[in-house]
């Protein structure tokens, strides 16, 4: 083919591919005539992502994830253990462990002695939910939520761990849960990105940007996160001198060039770049707006305990009602430093003194509004914590390692039922007894609530094609309301 050097030094392989009418953009493009080619049907409402049609009718439009980096101790919070009460100081049976891998931080300790928790647990709401008292808040809002004691995922360490539940995968480089909502669904907003992250906390595990990367999707669907200060957005406002009919008349002139770019060599960075653009242009309007919390009323200030322009999870909680509120599709806070391989009694106290109030006011506010009933409500960590002490075990502290094979997650709002406790595990909360749900089934159940077929939202990759739940996954259904 003769094509001019300099265009042929500027022509990527993903480029030539997708112009080639026998590649990848003749199968691209034949999906969008004709969605049904990839596993797509008309049912459903229209939605502005690359389904088009919803596969079936949605219970939810929207999903705030409350990550809380770290994992919290499901025995500490959700899963009372008497019998771990009754066993403290008492090495772990064998029976009990059944030689399943552990962590090197305590596979050298020569006793792995049980601890129970140190906290006061009560059944609250109709369902008879299980409690602690680090939870009053939680408590409250118990008829509204399901929780999910038997959650299990693969990976025994953080990064793998937090990388698996956010992609169903344990290597970096997948696309995360909330790029594969804004890909499949788009946003219902177009003045803001269709996911959005907020973070919180400090200390502890880092949070890697990637958790809210795109991966091999196009690059428009990654989270754009917004910032605690100065700022919202980076490089959104306009430079000192540049006025917005100045930045209009720059950016009419990059966007020509880029179209043109754009049609010869048909590269989807290109077009990613374009939408951007744009995008960020109308971000200067409505992000200012988005986040001054200082127009919400102070009873609604209250109920979260947020102050405006000091940081915290309770003003992200607010700030994710009012992303909900506006269509963001899929919004993702994270807060950190619940990795307590050491001083938990107090560590754990002061993570839910900064969550619990603001958790449950989110539920309350988005059921006050009429949002709850379709918006969904994810809160959980990456795994669990052993039922054993990690270092000595003293009367007034103790540590937790890590735990994939139990856990617990709740969820509310958006099509779950009410007051549900599903799941459980042994008396030692270390193996699940009854209805375990993997990662794998929680986000095939999430999508099934979101109207999409969680094995008809797919990418096609250097050759194949990938879903979020890869090729496992079931959907929970006695979840569904």
């Amino acid at each position: 083919m003769n094509v001019p050097d300099q265009i042929q030094r500027q022509l990527s392989r993903r480029a030539f591919l997708q112009k080639s009418t026998t590649g990848l953009g003749a199968l691209a493009l034949s999906s969008l005539i004709n969605p049904a080619a990839f596993g797509q049907d008309a049912a459903g409402p229209e939605v502005p992502g690359i389904l088009r049609r919803l596969h079936f009718a949605p219970k939810a439009k929207r999903i705030i994830y409350l990550f809380q980096s770290g994992a919290p101790s499901h025995l500490d919070l959700f899963d009372p253990k008497p019998k771990l009460i009754e066993m403290t100081g008492k090495d772990l049976p064998e029976s009990v462990r059944l030689g399943q891998r552990i962590t090197t931080m305590t596979s050298g300790q020569k006793n792995l002695f049980c601890v129970g928790s140190p906290f006061k647990f009560a059944k609250h709401g109709q369902g008879g939910m299980d409690l602690s008292d680090l939870l009053p808040h939680t408590a409250k809002i118990a008829d509204e939520c399901t929780f999910i004691r038997s959650m299990h995922t693969d990976p025994i360490n953080h990064d793998p761990a937090v990388t698996f539940f956010a992609t169903g995968h344990q290597q970096p480089g997948r696309p995360v849960m909330g790029a594969w909502c804004s890909y499949g669904l788009g946003s219902e907003n177009q003045d803001l990105p269709a996911f959005v992250v907020l973070t919180s906390g400090g200390g502890g595990q880092p949070l890697q940007s990637r958790y809210w990367g795109s991966g091999f999707l196009p690059a428009q669907h990654g989270g754009v996160q917004f910032r605690n200060g100065g700022d919202p957005v980076l490089y959104v406002s306009n430079p000192p001198g540049i006025t917005p009919a100045t930045r209009r008349q720059l950016l009419d002139a990059t966007q020509e060039l880029n179209r043109e770019a754009l049609g010869q060599f048909g590269d989807p960075a290109i077009a990613a770049q374009i939408e951007n653009y744009e995008l960020a242009f109308r971000m200067q309007t409505s992000v200012p707006e988005l986040t001054d919390l200082s127009k919400e009323p102070k009873e609604i200030l209250d109920l979260y305990g947020a102050t405006p322009g000091q940081p915290s999870y309770a003003n992200n909680c607010l700030l994710a009602r009012r992303l909900a509120e506006r269509g963001v599709r899929f919004i993702q806070l994270a807060h950190r430093d619940w990795d307590h391989h050491g001083g938990l009694p107090g560590g754990i106290k002061q993570k839910t003194k900064e969550t619990d109030q603001a958790s449950a006011a989110l539920i309350t506010d988005l059921k006050q509004r009429g949002l709850l009933d379709d918006t969904l409500v994810i809160w959980g960590g990456e795994f669990g914590r052993t039922a054993y002490s990690q270092g000595e075990l003293k009367p007034d502290s103790f540590g937790r390692d890590h735990h994939p094979r139990c856990f617990t997650v709740w969820m509310a709002g958006g099509g779950i039922k009410k007051g549900l406790v599903y799941g459980e595990t042994d008396d030692f909360g270390y193996n699940i007894v009854k209805d375990g749900v993997h990662v794998h089934d929680l986000h095939a159940t999430m999508f099934q609530l979101m109207g999409v077929d969680h094995k008809r939202l797919i990418h096609r990759h250097e050759g194949r094609d990938y879903r979020l739940t890869d090729v496992k996954g079931n959907v929970v259904k006695p979840l569904l309301a």
